[in-house]
């Protein structure tokens, strides 16, 4: 831990580190308030002031929010993420050794089957909290086109286990290393003199929190708290204390300013997601960045339709000015004497409101290309033609694959890689797990993430697909000729594995190569066996008249 003095200094350089991130940014900030008033009102304030006037009382944020098919899409979009990426009704993804000789080994198989199934049964628990905080994550992702999630263990008043907390784009920075790689987030949140009395120990805050940590008056004053995560340069893995963990985490106290907390993560404990990057940015650009014109002019053409319904269903009335028509009264069933001449023309016209509908054709318009951004139209082609046949469903199913492929592919590598690295580093430190084979570990305990989430599912059914036509193929080949070679080109031995696992099977429902081996083996023996009963009385009719004959 610093001493007082050095403290402060290093308190101040983080705050300053955190002005200096900033310029990254350029104008997100204000950007992301202008989306966040027009699609996700909850959000609406809060990066005018850093995140923060989240923890006002609630307010109507929907001010300037005259349509709410962008709302409506944002909401469809994260469903569409969660379920293609992350279905919380099955396992979307397993570990697997490195090593593919380890594959092999069923003791290796099993131990990273446990695995997989602690960090499902821990992610999904009630106190950690995953589920929610993705959902916001995605949220965050369509709107804002970063998304920012925290993963830590969980309080030991709750027991042990993990817990997620989405972060406010407002209140977090991040800077990549040479690599392109995020390894540095800044994240400046509020905490009440209470609240960090209970994370940080009344004795290390500064003298003004200090105060009001301790005075029931105070409990609730906010202050500014910085959390700094960057690489550790006097990393030593030898060292058994923060120095020997790779990455270095602080806490400082705006108010002072003050060091709080010097400690260390084995893992990143930040997952940054990030939708698209333009070029010589590091801060992502999201589906509704691409359509905040056609949000703007659907806002417009909105408020232009309401204004000319409104005309059209209580009517702006021409009369002449001839004083007879000043007492003239719109109340249902009312008498309006003069309202006609002798000759019964109307003396009162209803003005032109023009039409209507065209209005409502340049909306639809500015609708479509709000859902086509968002994803929705995409996720709609199965749903709407529910009388496809299976074969058109795989082709339609591989066909939104292919279009989603680029977009998944960064939240798997970006964001859900090192979100699962960090899980298992943090289910291992409280021996949540259990011990890893010795093979394994003299491996190095190396794996690598199997995706098996519905789109990565379809990607890889392509080819189980294939081998099933290829044996429909030989079958019917067989059936018309009576010729059986094509199947002799089927190696089902090796076929099966490979399909279980793609149709991701668990490890310890299928048999061992070797167990399969030995029921072939006794089968085979079985039968020659049984050959030999049944051929007994025949053999025995023949070796009668030969004994006869040798007599």
């Amino acid at each position: 831990m610093l001493n007082e003095d050095d403290g402060k200094d290093r308190a101040q350089a983080i705050a300053k580190r955190w002005d200096t991130a900033g310029n990254a940014r350029g104008s997100l900030d204000s950007l992301c308030e202008e989306i966040a008033r027009r699609i996700l009102p909850n959000y609406a304030g809060s990066f005018s002031s850093g995140g923060h006037s989240l923890n006002t009382p609630v307010q109507n944020r929907t001010e300037e929010m005259y349509d709410a098919t962008g709302a409506l899409a944002l909401t469809r979009f994260a469903a569409a993420m969660e379920s293609m990426l992350t279905p919380r009704n099955s396992q979307w993804h397993s570990l697997q050794p490195s090593d593919p000789t380890l594959k092999k080994r069923r003791n290796v198989q099993l131990w990273f089957d446990e695995l997989t199934q602690s960090l499902f049964k821990y992610r999904y628990a009630p106190a950690a909290n995953f589920a929610s905080q993705q959902h916001e994550n995605y949220m965050a992702l369509g709107a804002f086109g970063t998304g920012a999630t925290f993963i830590d263990k969980l309080q030991p008043r709750y027991g042990r286990g993990l817990r997620y907390r989405a972060i406010h784009l407002g209140e977090v920075r991040f800077c990549e290393n040479h690599q392109g790689i995020i390894d540095t987030v800044i994240r400046r949140f509020p905490l009440t003199a209470r609240q960090a009395a209970q994370k940080f120990g009344v004795a290390k805050l500064p003298e003004k929190i200090r105060t009001a940590a301790v005075d029931m008056k105070k409990y609730d004053n906010s202050f500014q708290f910085i959390h700094y995560v960057t690489p550790r340069e006097d990393y030593n893995p030898n060292r058994l204390d923060a120095s020997g963990q790779p990455y270095r985490s602080e806490y400082v106290s705006v108010e002072g300013p003050a060091h709080l907390l010097d400690e260390g993560y084995a893992s990143f404990p930040y997952a940054i997601s990030r939708y698209v990057i333009a070029p010589g940015e590091v801060y992502g650009r999201s589906p509704a960045m691409l359509v905040l014109p056609s949000l703007k002019v659907l806002n417009e053409e909105k408020k232009t339709v309401l204004k000319q319904g409104h005309r059209v269903v209580d009517p702006v009335l021409l009369a002449h000015d001839d004083g007879v028509l000043d007492n003239f009264s719109m109340r249902a069933g009312a008498l309006n004497y003069g309202g006609v001449n002798a000759e019964g023309r109307a003396l009162v016209q209803v003005l032109p409101t023009g039409n209507i509908m065209i209005g409502k054709e340049l909306m639809d318009d500015e609708r479509l290309v709000i859902n086509d951004a968002f994803l929705v139209t995409l996720f709609q082609i199965l749903t709407e033609t529910p009388e496809m046949t299976a074969t058109e469903v795989i082709e339609r199913t591989r066909e939104k694959g292919a279009l989603l492929s680029p977009t998944m592919g960064r939240q798997q590598s970006e964001s859900l890689g090192p979100m699962i690295e960090r899980e298992v580093d943090l289910l291992m430190q409280q021996g949540l797990v259990s011990p890893m084979p010795d093979i394994l570990r003299q491996a190095a305990g190396q794996y690598v993430v199997e995706y098996d989430s519905p789109l990565s599912r379809a990607q890889k059914a392509e080819g189980i697909s294939g081998f099933f036509r290829l044996v429909d193929w030989s079958q019917n080949y067989v059936n018309v000729t009576g010729d059986k070679r094509p199947l002799d080109w089927l190696d089902w031995d090796t076929a099966m594995p490979e399909i279980a696992q793609g149709q991701a099977v668990p490890t310890r429902w299928i048999k061992t190569f070797d167990a399969v081996m030995q029921m072939r083996q006794a089968q085979q023996q079985a039968a020659q066996q049984q050959q030999m009963v049944d051929a007994a009385p025949a053999l025995a009719s023949l070796a009668k008249p030969m004994m006869q004959g040798a007599k």
